[in-house]
């Protein structure tokens, strides 16, 4: 009888990791859900199954130093320790090379729910959400970091480019539907129409508003990028839809006052201001050959949310 009890406890407590875990894989694109955790994490997977293994594995870790921790149940539980971990590991993974590339990419996992965890702390009285900012700092310093240590050893994709020498190649047609499905999937660094396809039933099945609001920002996005003149393979590759996706979701829905009847409208701006970040962050960083990341999203819905504290019908 005992031990039944000893197995039943570890039966709940390893469904709750799981769960937590799941939806710290969806908070990626701000949403707690479980369901659509599972279908991104088959997403991820069917593109590539090596970086299945690693999402799950860095949400688990992240979440796990989070209960461990002892950080607030409801967040833990709600996935807020684990979305930085998945992000900085998947990142990890594909930009780092080497023997050590899978355990950099675990510990910078775990590294992530530290930094989130102090971050939360930093930011707690200004009412402004972290969102993806640990990923992207710790991906960067681990990043440059190869330069100077061995251990790390940089993808050969990532390469320092000289501004004074730089072109910009508009070039070839567009193909709209490509963009459009790669603009979800490089979220999370994918560029594949069933996986954006699956990413996409993910987004609609945590509620119909996600799932539009995520093809607006995407739409405008790939619009306002191709009158800009953006470059026609990045626009294909959804380099310039992903950003205007997660800000679009996060200024429109998640972060709305309930009496904010233009929230809806300036999540749609700050979609659209994504996309001159973009090529302005990309561009900041050729020199040191790192990747833009998220941060034009973070820098954009930071933008329009602390406006609010001034402006509160924007």
């Amino acid at each position: 009888m005992q031990k039944d009890k000893r197995t039943s406890l570890t039966d709940g407590m390893f469904l709750s990791l799981m769960k937590s875990s799941l939806k710290g894989i969806s908070q990626v694109i701000l949403i707690e859900n479980a369901v659509t955790g599972f279908i991104i994490l088959m997403a991820i997977t069917i593109f590539s199954y090596p970086l299945g293994i690693i999402t799950l594995s860095s949400s688990i870790i992240g979440t796990l130093i989070g209960k461990l921790g002892g950080a607030n149940e409801n967040n833990v539980n709600s996935g807020l320790y684990g979305y930085n971990s998945v992000l900085t590991g998947i990142a990890l993974t594909l930009f780092l090379t080497g023997p050590s590339q899978w355990f950099i990419a675990l510990v910078g996992a775990a590294l992530a729910a530290v930094f989130s965890a102090a971050m939360m702390h930093f930011m707690r009285n200004t009412g402004i959400p972290i969102l993806t900012f640990p990923f992207i700092i710790l991906t960067w310093f681990m990043l440059l970091a190869s330069y100077k240590l061995k251990a790390f050893q940089l993808s050969p994709g990532l390469v320092p480019q000289d501004l004074s020498h730089w072109t910009l190649n508009i070039s070839g047609k567009v193909d709209w539907l490509e963009g459009s499905f790669n603009g979800i999937g490089q979220i999370f660094f994918l560029d594949s129409t069933l996986a954006g396809i699956l990413l996409f039933i993910g987004v609609f099945w945590a509620g119909w508003k996600y799932g539009l609001f995520s093809i607006l920002g995407n739409a405008f996005a790939l619009l306002i990028s191709f009158v800009l003149g953006g470059e026609h393979s990045l626009i294909i590759l959804g380099l310039y839809g992903y950003n205007a996706i997660l800000t679009s979701i996060a200024v429109s829905i998640v972060f709305k006052e309930d009496h904010n009847r233009f929230a809806p409208i300036s999540g749609i701006i700050a979609a659209c201001v994504t996309v001159p970040l973009t090529a302005s962050v990309a561009t900041w960083l050729l020199p040191y050959g790192l990747p833009a990341l998220t941060m034009p999203f973070v820098l954009s819905t930071w933008l329009f949310l602390g406006a609010r504290k001034v402006l509160p019908r924007l």
